[in-house]
């Protein structure tokens, strides 16, 4: 609760620095890795868009890091994945070439979606990442289907289902959270609650703004996360995992977090004051990790430099690859829609 207060006068959650971790030095320096990937990567994104090489709507991810790389250390790679619009980060972080989400930017053939999706459908079934999904709330009870399938077929994975602050005031959310409980379903809901659904804060949207407490009503396990912090997100999800392959359901957490960036690159979050946004910063997932690496004497400042001027090339690389890359055929347009492959279109 206290961490809900600090954030409604504009107070970020203390992200932890930790000089006795709980994690191993391999762990530490995955995060370090895929956070950095995941910032270096929008930042380029961000910046081609203002160039208009990505046109149509960009979502950016910076500042909410640590969300998609602890969430991804506490699973497997058999588990699924499903989330909103604000999606080039969860991907890379399950290990898609950054190459192919960059293209899909691009509207490239080369793309993860094959150009015809864009920023806000990324999809890639070799990392179990069944899509970022345009419509508000619409991949909530998708994500309860893809656990029942995976109930139904005995697998023993789960799927891991996100979505912004916003998507809770959506009944769809609340059918998808009764009926995954009504059958103990394997899925984890999680709301990146970044405090401002399009642009308009919690507090102004909902009366309850504490959002963990919904799925109370489901009598589903639900409790907040400190997602500023990488650690408190692996711990929460491993715990929720944990019950769904035991059979025991589902879990809502709410990931309490915060983007840098407008709702989109359209907004200029005026919404907002400059020092909430600079307290955030201050909290950044991202020097938490590397503080704690450092600390630990796993690695010198100069090395994690390095590091980060490798992933600055990568993304370089992959900005290359789309520039190279050409726009889909237009027969295109008639492939990926049906099963059926000689489905009877009207051509004229």
């Amino acid at each position: 609760m206290a961490d809900t207060k600090e954030k409604a006068k504009g107070k970020a959650p203390k992200a932890k620095v930790q000089a006795a971790p709980k994690f191993s030095k391999e762990t530490y320096m995955t995060w370090f890795e895929q956070m950095k990937l995941m910032r270096r990567f929008e930042e380029k994104a961000g910046q081609l868009y203002g160039q208009q090489k990505i046109k149509g709507f960009c979502h950016l991810y910076i500042g909410q890091e640590a969300c998609a790389a602890g969430a991804v250390s506490a699973l497997t790679k058999d588990d699924k994945w499903i989330t909103a619009y604000r999606d080039h980060a969860h991907p890379l972080a399950l290990g898609t070439d950054p190459g192919a989400v960059m293209a899909e930017l691009f509207a490239k053939s080369t793309g993860c979606s094959k150009g015809k999706g864009g920023s806000m459908h990324i999809f890639d079934k070799e990392v179990n990442f069944m899509g970022g999904h345009g419509i508000v709330g619409a991949q909530i009870p998708l994500g309860a289907g893809i656990a029942f399938a995976e109930k139904y077929n005995k697998t023993g994975n789960l799927c891991v289902c996100s979505m912004g602050d916003g998507a809770v005031r959506q009944g769809a959310f609340h059918e998808a959270l009764n009926m995954a409980m009504l059958w103990k379903l394997p899925v984890i809901f999680v709301i990146e609650n970044n405090g401002y659904a399009m642009g308009t804060s919690v507090q102004r949207t909902s009366n309850v703004t504490d959002l963990y407490t919904l799925g109370e009503a489901y009598d589903m396990p639900s409790e907040p996360v400190n997602a500023m912090s990488v650690e408190d997100v692996h711990e929460a999800v491993a715990r929720a995992a944990e019950r769904a392959r035991a059979g025991e359901g589902p879990t809502l957490l709410e990931f309490r977090t915060y983007r840098y960036k407008g709702h989109s690159m359209s907004d200029p979050a005026k919404y907002r004051t400059k020092e909430e946004l600079e307290d955030y910063k201050g909290k950044d997932p991202i020097e938490s990790v590397k503080a704690t690496i450092l600390q630990n004497g796993w690695a010198t400042e100069e090395e994690l430099e390095a590091i980060d001027d490798k992933i600055k090339e990568r993304v370089a690389e992959a900005v290359q690859f789309a520039e190279d890359s050409p726009y889909p055929d237009p027969s295109e347009l008639y492939t990926d829609i049906y099963a059926e492959k000689d489905y009877p279109y009207i051509m004229d």
